[in-house]
């Protein structure tokens, strides 16, 4: 019988992060788990080869990242309280980072919104929550938008 010890929970920081979060913390009541909660900035390497100094690159990215660090410590202690979860930030494209987070932290299951594009929307840029739905190892929990977030 499978069983849940650790929970990564996949958040953008948006208005839906707390449902998707609420979900991660019913499952982590339910069976006991642990839950890592992971948010992946971007890298922005794409832009170096237009006259845009790597520098000022990295210290935007730095700074990004800086900003989330505060905003998932912030996140984490209000919305997942009364159990064992702590935040992790990572610079990557999202998809990669949370399927090499759930590989390297061994998670039992992936909890993640999606954010219902559509059209042209979904040709251009993707889904993050697809690609990590195809391509993980372990189940994964997507939970939709609502009208309320």
């Amino acid at each position: 019988m499978p069983a849940l010890k650790k929970i990564l929970c996949a958040l953008d920081l948006s208005d839906q992060s707390e449902s998707v979060a609420e979900y991660a913390v019913m499952l982590a009541k339910m069976s006991g788990a642990s839950i890592v909660a992971v948010y992946a900035a971007p890298t922005l390497t794409q832009y170096t080869g237009f006259h845009v100094p790597p520098n000022t690159i990295d210290n935007f990215v730095g700074e990004i990242v800086s900003g989330a660090e505060r905003s998932m410590t912030d996140f984490v202690s209000e919305h997942f309280t009364g159990v064992d979860a702590r935040g992790v930030v990572v610079v990557g494209y999202a998809a990669e980072e949370i399927l090499a987070l759930a590989e390297s932290e061994q998670a039992d299951i992936i909890v993640m919104g999606t954010r219902g594009r559509k059209g042209i929307d979904l040709i251009l840029f993707g889904s993050v929550a697809e690609k990590v739905v195809k391509n993980a190892t372990c189940p994964v929990l997507t939970i939709r938008p609502t009208d309320d977030d």
